[in-house]
């Protein structure tokens, strides 16, 4: 009920106001403090490190901490030792991550855990969608069941309703069918309507609607992803199929993990950011370090404290199992409010002039796509941001869903190929002429962003052998599994 009422009777500017005015160590440093008095597994590490709790008592202490991951702390331990109280009776619900990088894992959790998280929606259906004034259909996209997505967002959904914002819910999961269905008999009834769910699964529910007829922008669509990068050129495409026209407002990617729930999220502020670089891709580099785009997201701080361990993401949360410095190793970084405003403003960047009409002082994170997605060819990388960008040039994106595998193959006489499957949009035929064009865009992205590829890799085993799929294929594009990019 404490947890309940701190977030349904405090006004969103009151939440965010302490992350907007401080760094968040001292936050970090509390949630320690109680993560050791509360949860066995923790005060067991501590214990045979030799770290004595009471040492701890600045930012730079904080930092002598180790790091912990699935390997050496949650599945070392039972859930009982990992939760508040070492019992599971503070816990209501079980949550499962996908297993993408491995065996499924069980999250515990309670009501109380969820209200905080509810804030970064909040952020989002507020300050880019304005569901306190329009009335809002909320169609939940992401599998129901175990999996965290569908039920972790039902929840979040549920308490910006209970706050007062003019949201109602519908959960069809990720059926197309159910999902067309439910837009096509309700949102004529509200002012906008919110599809939330896997970037590639919403853009084949926008295609199919589409394609049996329905007029997307009678319904004033709004998207929230999780999951995967895409590009600013995937953003423009989908804008323009739902006939969307304020892009920092019609689209807000969430960076989440089932370990502890939405860590940041996009704002117009961020994405107006993101769209000026993508135009200056030597600025962007300058800023993030590479050459390719990666999602960037605004956080609270002393909701959750972000690190940066050798060019990827530690974090420390407090949660159904509390965290301090969760190394979960996505590859990215942090910069605060006005480090990141001071560079872009000196190359010319102007928030108003982008259409941004909100913004907050928060610090930036950025993550990349996981390194685990990527192949290796002729000792180069090649990202699946990179092979998307070029099945979004205008010459490509009308014939594909945007979904494909990755994959390094022996060739003729022993050599390698890089080989490209790829799912056709509906209703497209597998001709050869299609996969000549698929292959050309992707070869000359390749050979434009990724100078590892253009100096690596032979010229003549340089152009990608493109396979092309129906839709739903099930050796490549089974229908309702979390899609990977890479064999």
């Amino acid at each position: 009920m404490e947890a309940r009422q701190g977030f349904v009777d405090v006004p969103l500017d009151t939440l965010l106001r302490p992350g907007e005015t401080s760094d968040g160590s001292a936050a970090a440093l509390a949630l320690f403090r109680r993560v050791v008095r509360d949860v066995p597994a923790y005060g067991t590490v501590l214990r045979e490190q030799g770290i004595d709790p009471a040492a701890i008592a600045s930012s730079s202490d904080f930092r002598r901490l180790p790091l912990l991951d699935k390997a050496n702390y949650i599945r070392r331990f039972s859930l009982p030792e990992l939760v508040k109280g070492g019992s599971l009776d503070q816990c209501d619900f079980f949550a499962v991550s996908s297993g993408s990088t491995g065996e499924p894992t069980f999250w515990p959790r309670g009501a109380a855990d969820e209200y905080p998280i509810a804030v970064r929606f909040e952020q989002v259906f507020r300050d880019a969608f304005a569901a306190h004034r329009r009335s809002t259909l909320a169609v939940v996209c992401f599998a129901m069941g175990t999996w965290v997505g569908g039920m972790f967002t039902t929840f979040c959904l549920r308490a910006l309703a209970e706050k007062g914002y003019r949201i109602v819910i519908a959960t069809p999961g990720n059926k197309p069918d159910e999902i067309l269905r439910t837009v096509e008999r309700l949102a004529p009834e509200f002012e906008q309507t919110v599809l939330l769910g896997y970037p590639p699964f919403l853009k084949e529910v926008i295609d199919s609607g589409t394609a049996r007829g329905l007029d997307w922008a009678k319904c004033n669509l709004r998207l929230v992803m999780a999951g995967e990068v895409f590009s600013e050129t995937w953003r423009e495409i989908l804008a323009e199929r739902a006939g969307a026209v304020n892009l920092p407002a019609f689209a807000a990617s969430l960076y989440g993990t089932a370990d502890a729930g939405v860590l940041a999220q996009e704002t117009p502020l961020s994405v107006a950011i993101r769209r000026f670089l993508s135009e200056r891709p030597d600025l962007a580099g300058d800023l993030f370090g590479e050459s390719r785009l990666p999602t960037l997201c605004q956080y609270d701080p002393t909701s959750r404290y972000f690190e940066v361990i050798d060019g990827t993401l530690a974090f420390s949360g407090d949660n159904g199992m509390p965290l301090i410095r969760y190394h979960i190793a996505d590859q990215g970084g942090i910069l605060n409010h006005d480090a990141m405003l001071a560079r872009l403003t000196a190359a010319g960047f102007d928030p108003a002039a982008a259409g941004v009409e909100t913004m907050r002082r928060q610090p930036f994170v950025w993550v990349f796509g996981r390194a685990n997605f990527t192949v290796s060819y002729f000792g180069a990388n090649i990202f699946p941001e990179t092979v998307s960008l070029g099945l979004e040039k205008p010459e490509v994106h009308g014939f594909v869903t945007g979904k494909f595998v990755m994959e390094v193959k022996e060739g003729i006489a022993g050599k390698p190929v890089f080989s490209l499957a790829v799912e056709l949009a509906q209703g497209i035929a597998p001709v050869p002429e299609l996969a000549e064009i698929a292959a050309d865009s992707v070869l000359g992205v390749l050979r434009h962003l990724n100078s590892e590829f253009a100096n690596y890799v032979p010229a003549d085993l340089q152009r990608p052998l493109v396979t092309l799929y129906p839709q739903g294929d099930a050796g490549y594009f089974p229908v309702g599994m979390k899609h990977r990019y890479s064999r």
